[in-house]
């Protein structure tokens, strides 16, 4: 098959600069030399390819947007390209780095301590030390403010209690962001060494889904945390600010997804003879194509003045919202019509597509619901909260 071009319809490589440029196609070549041999199988086997964690430390991925720390302090967009290149890949990679970037470094970088910074930073930007988020519980997931995980104070520490459900990176870290209650039923935030006594950690299997990922349940049973690992943040601001960094990343690399889907479906479409001729010759699929292209399209565009506004300081959670709702339907849709020119190859893991299409069914729903952030948006046309 010929090799991956990224669809541009309106040039939106143009407006990037050249750093941003280079930053991409580095990444770029790090997944068609190092990602897409081997992750079939690791798909399949239900395994991550822990190998290449050193591999994105020593380019800078892990926790790209920080500044000092040892870390490569790039600008939005910049990180969104990387998303985007890592997700065409397979949304376990990106996932991974999301979690490690997002969703732990950036808490600790944003509410830590000076100490808490200079200790796991640099490690964590390495890949030396792996970290986890545990938010959602069994039975929360959009309300994450009715959590039950709570932490006591007792002395110089605080008791944690409670389960932690679809934690990525669960059994392969060395660290977890745990959020839970406190005596006033607060939210807060601590920096758990996996370590601990009462930090238990079991894998979720038999996934249809992000495969090439671990997932899994975090149980706390009486598990003494130093009041000198807590984060200096109070309340559901704390995990939300972290979710819409990881909702930024996650709108950009859904269209890593959908790119490498529809490339695939362009060139099997071209060579696949049918009735004597290619299926790209015939109207319903070239409709199809086009109609995959002009989402893709708008799905670019929107990513593109979505980076610009954070770098600027001016992104709000509504539009990083709207933007993971859009990117990631978009890509799902993407992924079914792409299997659906692709016939019975479709299932198979000789082609990418159909892995891609099982992954998204998760992407779809973490970080916030389709719905959540369609409700989400709602608010912000009309000041009217519909989740109570």
């Amino acid at each position: 098959m010929k090799p991956f071009e990224a669809p541009d319809f309106f040039r939106i490589d143009d407006l990037l600069t050249s750093e941003e440029k280079e930053i991409r196609n580095t990444v770029r070549t790090f997944v068609n030399k190092e990602v897409l041999p081997i992750i079939a199988d690791y798909f399949q086997q239900g395994n991550f390819p822990s190998q290449l964690i050193s591999l994105m430390g020593e380019m800078g991925l892990l926790g790209a947007t920080i500044s000092g720390y040892d870390c490569a302090g790039l600008n939005p967009l910049a990180y969104g390209l990387i998303m985007q290149e890592l997700e065409r890949g397979d949304s376990g990679i990106r996932s991974f780095v999301s979690v490690q970037g997002a969703l732990c470094m950036y808490p600790i970088w944003r509410y830590g301590t000076d100490k808490q910074k200079q200790w796991y930073l640099p490690k964590m930007a390495k890949g030396e030390l792996i970290g986890c988020f545990g938010l959602t519980e069994p039975d929360f997931g959009s309300n994450p403010g009715g959590m039950r995980t709570t932490a006591r104070k007792d002395g110089s520490h605080y008791i944690l209690n409670g389960n932690k459900m679809w934690i990525t990176n669960g059994s392969i870290s060395h660290l977890a962001i745990i959020w839970a209650k406190n005596e006033n039923n607060e939210v807060v935030g601590f920096i758990v060494d996996r370590s601990l006594s009462g930090f238990q950690v079991r894998d979720i299997d038999k996934k249809f889904s992000l495969r090439a990922s671990v997932t899994s349940e975090i149980i706390l049973e009486d598990c003494r945390v130093p009041v000198d690992h807590q984060l200096q943040v109070v309340g559901l601001k704390g995990p939300f600010s972290c979710l819409n960094e990881a909702r930024y990343g996650i709108a950009w690399g859904a269209i890593g997804a959908a790119s490498a889907c529809y490339h695939e479906a362009v060139e099997y479409s071209k060579t696949r003879i049918q009735f004597d001729k290619p299926i790209a010759s015939y109207q319903l699929v070239q409709a199809k194509l086009a109609n995959m292209l002009n989402e893709i399209t708008k799905a670019q565009l929107l990513v593109y003045r979505l980076g610009r506004l954070k770098d600027a300081g001016q992104a709000t959670h509504q539009q990083i919202s709207l933007a993971k709702m859009n990117n990631v339907s978009m890509a799902l849709q993407v992924a079914r019509t792409c299997r659906d020119i692709l016939g019975a190859n479709g299932i198979t893991l000789e082609y990418q597509t159909g892995r891609h299409l099982l992954n998204l069914e998760s992407v779809n729903t973490y970080e916030g619901t389709e719905d959540i952030h369609r409700l989400i948006v709602g608010s912000a046309i009309t000041g009217i909260e519909a989740f109570r």
